[in-house]
């Protein structure tokens, strides 16, 4: 038995329309499956709007017809044209950037369609942003917030870096969501299951944000591949925001875990005893410098090659992000036939722009990009491209899992930018500690 409030009851019962009442039916029916009690009310949100690939399974041209059967799984054409009033809603990244498709290579119907689909969400309520890293434009939920998101690294960084509260609902749960503004009262979302599984010691010198993702993998190799939430310790002197965005993205994607505690970091860490709430260690294991440089052994080719594109930025680059690559590639040129970008978000860039940095880089023969990311985008974009460079663990390894390239190389940002002024990949590029 599912216990609603007075308005949630009138919501289902349609007296704030169809759309809401749908919303909310999906929501109770999945609070069933999953055993909760109660809903809960959700006051931000990320949602993956734009017209992506796996949409083209519904063939009618109207965007609130595939809505309707893609989103809300309903048959009737439902118009989606409101988000809870009370839910900050923003976009995901779109399949296509909102200012050009021609860089791209994508057919202009594709462009077209995309921005279609993004201005029915707009008059919807949803903020368009295009970004998966939506705490780079005030989207910042606090300690015990609800919120649903269609991006596994802000899940997992607003459980842990903020202390909000949110599970891995998934596309559609997320615009119901946004649309009713509630979600189960489950799973993470519930103060006593936020506590730690897994005790990990990590004895190695984490300097970069690269080596930040490479502790992700490391875990990865060694943690359960469900029902588990790592409990970190060391001397983590340095950290700071772009390395734990790193580090918890990369995490995201090489384990199931939706929350980590980092002893004397995490808001619900402070201390040992706090992160594991008086639950017993299920396992206990330590990470050391060679399970770092383990972990990236796999992740960049051995053997060099031609370079024809350098991409940075997953999640999407902060200002002082850009300043660092900017100041660096400064009075360098981009190599002939080298497609260079970094990516980022549209406020971001409009710093850049003023700031100088655009310039720099645009001098240099690089450019900025905004709305979307390689890996969004797809074949189009990517099949043509045979030697790929990325200082994200999350680019480089989707690229490789898909077979975009024949050639895929992982490092940091200063090395990237090396291999894209000399166009080839050299082994003095490769990582190393």
């Amino acid at each position: 038995m599912i216990h609603l409030t007075e308005e949630e009851q009138e919501i289902l019962d349609g007296k704030q329309g169809k759309l809401r009442q749908t919303a909310l039916e999906n929501i109770v029916q999945y609070a069933r499956v999953l055993g909760a009690e109660k809903l809960c009310k959700v006051t931000k949100a990320t949602v993956f709007c734009g017209s992506h690939t796996y949409l083209g399974v519904c063939k009618s041209k109207d965007f609130h017809e595939v809505f309707s059967r893609m989103n809300l799984a309903r048959d009737e054409r439902i118009i989606f044209d409101s988000v809870d009033k009370d839910c900050y809603v923003q976009s995901c990244v779109a399949a296509s950037d909102q200012f050009d498709h021609e860089i791209f290579n994508q057919p202009k119907e594709d462009f077209d369609k995309n921005s279609y689909y993004l201005e029915e969400a707009r008059k919807a309520g949803v903020t368009i942003a295009g970004s998966c890293s939506p705490y780079l434009m005030g989207w910042l939920p606090v300690r015990g917030e609800h919120f649903v998101t269609t991006e596994s690294g802000v899940t997992i960084m607003g459980n842990s870096i903020w202390g909000a509260c949110c599970n891995a609902d998934g596309i559609e749960a997320a615009f119901w969501s946004a649309i009713c503004g509630r979600t189960p009262y489950w799973g993470y979302h519930v103060k006593e299951n936020r506590y730690g599984t897994h005790l990990i010691h990590v004895e190695a010198d984490l300097d970069s944000p690269v080596e930040w993702e490479l502790l992700g993998k490391a875990m990865g190799k060694r943690l359960p591949l469900t029902g588990c939430t790592p409990v970190l310790t060391g001397n983590f002197e340095g950290v700071d925001f772009v390395k734990l965005k790193s580090f918890f993205t990369a995490l995201a994607i090489t384990t199931n875990c939706r929350m980590c505690h980092i002893v004397g970091i995490t808001p619900e860490a402070n201390t040992l005893e706090e992160a594991f709430m008086g639950h017993e260690v299920q396992e206990e294991f330590t990470l050391t410098q060679q399970d770092i440089c383990s972990a990236y052994e796999p992740l960049c080719e051995t053997e060099g090659g031609s370079v024809d594109l350098v991409s940075l930025g997953c999640p999407h680059y902060d200002i002082h992000q850009i300043k660092e690559a900017a100041d660096y590639i400064c009075g360098k040129k981009i190599h002939n036939g080298v497609r260079f970008m970094i990516w980022t978000v549209y406020p971001i860039k409009a710093m850049a722009d003023l700031n100088g940095y655009t310039k720099m880089i645009e001098d240099a023969g690089g450019t900025i990009q905004t709305s979307t990311c390689p890996v969004t985008i797809g074949d189009c974009f990517l099949k043509r491209y045979k030697g790929q460079v990325y200082d994200s663990l999350k680019q480089s390894g989707s690229v490789r899992s898909e077979g975009c390239a024949e050639r895929v190389y992982y490092t940091d940002k200063y090395r990237c930018i090396d291999a894209a002024v000399s166009g080839v990949w050299k082994e003095e590029y490769r990582w190393k500690k």
